[in-house]
């Protein structure tokens, strides 16, 4: 039996490494044949046909929730009730909406949408609201987030703004969201959004300071509500009514047992209702109710098999659960506590036990995070030895009893106070630790080298005097200092990231790195933060020679900042250097500068007789054996026409399209000149400003360029000087993903 459910585990979770869908017609039938296979005693084959068969028509019946393609970008009034827990800051609310239907055809059931300026927003209640539609998709970059699968996995068939909105009905049977203002109303010592983080699992009063220090000290897990939590409460009910009936405090005519084990699993089951029933919640209570049953019975059970049970438990409920980074890292860090306490000879002393889980459990989980394209904390295991008893002792009961104690005067917000102060000396430590050892972003690493680094984790999780065990240490390090792919001498090795509505591109030679523009900020949204600076992390560079701002318009330069507080940068070059922090001490873009590197020539320009930002952008050409590219950052046709008098005004092969593809650039002229091969747009999908104009394209069709297009293809990389075409993110085929376009 226990073959049979490894079976059906693997079909399960064999959908989040399928490049497609198989057609439903074989979905249907898989399950059949895993009934004829049955009496030939290959159960373990029929099994895995269920799951597999059981996965993919869940993740078809997703896709076909999506929002069609021929509304994406339309607007619609759509009506539907408020989901989730609301996200309010000044600017925007953010929330679900559920049940949605239009009057003028069929919409995704769940949507994820943002009012920008909208009103408070409370869950339950229903909206009528005029929304501009997207077809669910996010930014798409090396190693980076993947918020396409994320988005598949919560269900959300749309995405969307909303323009104008009516209230119907007001909120019903919204208690988390009730709960939640009663938390917000209360003086937790300035720690609120971290208490309600703790009691609802709802982190968006978690600022972004807190969260780069929870990241950095690896204490994540401790704020979203996991396993541990769950357990703990439902430990101390069952051991409450255990003690009370040693000392002959349970009444007699009810036997204790089913009465513990049935209020600790009331207990769990209702915590995991109130943090929202997420996947690590969801685990913690399949496994915990199935102990406890196994305890009611008086039978023995292996550690293995209830995390077994409620892996395939999990997935049979939510086959998309796969595709989510929490899931896995959940699952993971039990099965390496499980592998690392049983079997072992000898007892540990309990301090012993204790420091070895948190040790081991950051080797166990290394090779996964680094998989999944996560930071490591470095300072996680020490800083967890005492971050997990402060919050599960201390903090938790009286956040939890407070709460509960909520509408006896003074009681339960005095509790609240006490769990507030506990939380922010935790945090005081945390942000210190967090200064002296931030998180560390490995960089990517080939496949061969992860399956070695991974064995090498594997091996030190194996008990002492086992043959080998001592490999592991230097089969780790290749994940500390993986080996690197040189670029060749005289080859550019460029990306294009997937910013948005900005432009963010990496040059690097063999050795030296320059980056043009850093992505844009709109507010607290900073993609050089988010995207810019982790992907380059990712893709290895540990320092920028020179960062070069076209111009100083926020959706080019919002990100330098964090770019340069992120990496060392040796020099800073602009278009409007005036309009950079002074202490960069930054350059002005010099017409006619050329420099080499490693074989690569490049060559600047600038408009001398600019008047306003865009014209100002500085210009590089950047030619590898040659091949040529230009970069233009947002100029217009008044300074496409200065530039064709330039030195740069000659036969180039890539263009980096100006301003973003709109109708004031890439002028006949321009094209004419340069007759580029293929250009490259950087814009954000559906994008307010319409870019790329229709004009411009047909300009770009007339001269037979191929268009590699960010909103379609995600980020774009390519080799200069190989003459060779780029490849795309959307290229890494996944079934959550929609294909990309071929190059117009």
């Amino acid at each position: 039996m226990r073959t049979g459910m490894v079976a059906l585990a693997l079909g399960l979770l064999a959908l989040r490494f399928l490049p497609a869908l198989p057609p439903v017609w074989l979905c249907t039938l898989l399950p059949v044949i895993g009934l004829m296979l049955l009496p030939f005693r290959t159960y373990p084959v029929a099994f895995f046909l269920f799951g597999l068969s059981w996965a993919c028509l869940q993740a078809q019946w997703a896709l076909d929730d999506r929002l069609p393609s021929r509304l994406d970008g339309e607007t619609r009034w759509v009506e539907g009730r408020v989901v989730g827990l609301p996200q309010h800051t000044e600017a925007v609310v953010r929330f679900e909406l559920a049940d949605a239907r239009s009057r003028h055809g069929t919409v995704p059931p769940l949507m994820r949408l943002a009012w920008y300026g909208g009103p408070p927003v409370k869950s339950g209640e229903r909206w009528r609201v005029a929304v501009k539609l997207k077809r669910p998709a996010g930014l798409l970059n090396p190693h980076a987030f993947d918020y396409d699968a994320w988005l598949l996995a919560q269900r959300i068939g749309a995405t969307g703004t909303v323009k104008d909105g009516e209230l119907l009905s007001e909120a019903r049977w919204a208690w988390r969201d009730g709960i939640r203002q009663r938390l917000q109303a209360v003086d937790a010592q300035g720690r609120t959004g971290v208490l309600t983080a703790l009691v609802l699992g709802d982190g968006s009063g978690l600022s972004r300071q807190d969260w780069q220090v929870l990241q950095d000290t690896g204490t994540v897990h401790l704020l979203v509500i996991s396993g541990q939590h769950i357990g703990l409460l439902a430990g101390v009910v069952y051991l409450l009514i255990a003690g009370l009936a040693r000392y002959g405090l349970w009444p007699n005519r009810l036997s204790w047992l089913p009465w513990a084990c049935g209020l600790a699993f009331a207990a769990a089951l209702g915590y995991g209702l109130l943090a929202g029933f997420e996947v690590p919640v969801r685990r913690a209570c399949l496994m915990i109710g199935l102990v406890l049953l196994w305890r009611l019975r008086f039978r023995h059970l292996g550690a293995w098999w209830p995390l077994l049970l409620a892996l395939n438990g999990v997935l049979l409920l939510d086959p998309l659960a796969s595709l989510q980074p929490g899931f896995w890292l959940s699952f993971a860090a039990v099965a390496v506590l499980i592998f690392t306490f049983s079997g072992r000879l000898g007892p540990w002393r309990w301090w012993q036990t204790w420091t070895r889980a948190q040790w081991l459990i950051a080797i166990g989980l290394g090779p996964l995070l680094l998989v999944l394209g996560l930071p490591i904390s470095l300072s996680g295991p020490l800083v967890n030895l005492l971050a997990v008893p402060w919050i599960s002792l201390l903090v938790l009961p009286p956040a939890l009893l407070g709460t509960l104690l909520l509408p006896v005067p003074y009681v339960g917000e005095g509790l609240l106070w006490l769990a507030g102060g506990l939380i922010d000396g935790l945090f005081r430590g945390l942000a210190w630790v967090a200064g002296l050892v931030p998180a560390w972003v490995p960089a990517a690493i080939p496949l061969w080298g992860w399956g070695l680094g991974a064995l090498g984790a594997f091996l030190l999780l194996l008990p002492r005097g086992v043959p080998l065990r001592p490999l592991g240490w230097p089969l780790l390090l290749l994940l500390i200092f993986p080996p690197r792919s040189e670029i060749p001498e005289g080859v550019a090795d460029i990306w294009q990231l997937d910013v948005g509505q900005g432009l963010a591109i990496l040059v690097r030679t063999r050795h030296h790195t320059l980056l043009y523009d850093t992505g844009p900020r709109f507010g607290d949204n900073d993609l050089g933060e988010r995207v810019v600076l982790p992907t380059l992390r990712k893709l290895g560079v540990d320092g920028i020679d020179l960062m070069l701002i076209s111009h100083a318009h926020a959706d080019h330069a919002g990100g330098a900042r964090a770019v340069a507080q992120g990496l060392p940068v040796k020099h800073v070059l602009g278009g409007e250097p005036a309009e950079l922090p002074n202490e960069w001490q930054a350059a002005g873009c010099e017409s006619g500068r050329r420099w080499t590197w490693d074989g690569v020539n490049f060559e600047l320009w600038q408009w001398a007789h600019a008047r306003e930002s865009n014209p100002k952008s500085c210009v590089l050409q950047i030619e590898a054996s040659g091949e040529r590219m230009l970069l233009t950052g947002d100029i217009d046709m008044a300074a496409e026409r200065a530039l064709l008098e330039s030195p740069l005004a000659i036969p180039t092969d890539w263009l980096q399209s100006p301003h973003h593809g709109s109708r004031s650039s890439s002028s006949m002229a321009l094209l004419d000149r340069l007759r580029p091969k293929a250009v490259l747009i950087s814009r954000g999908q559906g994008n307010s400003f319409g870019h790329p104009h229709p004009t411009v394209l047909a300009r770009y069709q007339k001269y037979g360029m191929a268009i590699y297009d960010s909103a379609d293809q995600g980020a774009i990389h390519l080799q200069l000087g190989r003459f060779e075409a780029p490849r795309s993110m959307r290229l890494e085929r996944r079934f959550w993903r929609d294909p990309p376009p071929l190059a117009k």
